[in-house]
């Protein structure tokens, strides 16, 4: 199980998404991708992505500047 890494900052809607997607097709049952994003909507569209693909969102957190950290189990 591996924890990887993406980071999406500067990126928008939604351009995010869909470099998880592309990332999502390397990544194994049971690990994670980890996504830092400073998208506004980035919290709704990580959560709307996970409900549509069945992937399991852990957590999307906000680190006060605009930042998100969200963290996918596969």
């Amino acid at each position: 199980m591996a924890t990887v890494i993406l980071d999406t900052l500067g990126l928008k809607c939604p351009q995010p998404i869909l470099k998880m997607a592309i990332k999502a097709k390397e990544l194994q049952p049971g690990d994670s991708l980890e996504v830092l994003a400073d998208c506004p909507s980035f919290p709704v569209d990580v959560k709307a992505w996970c409900d549509r693909t069945g992937k399991i969102l852990l957590f999307c957190s906000d680190d006060g500047t605009g930042k998100f950290n969200a963290q996918v189990q596969f």
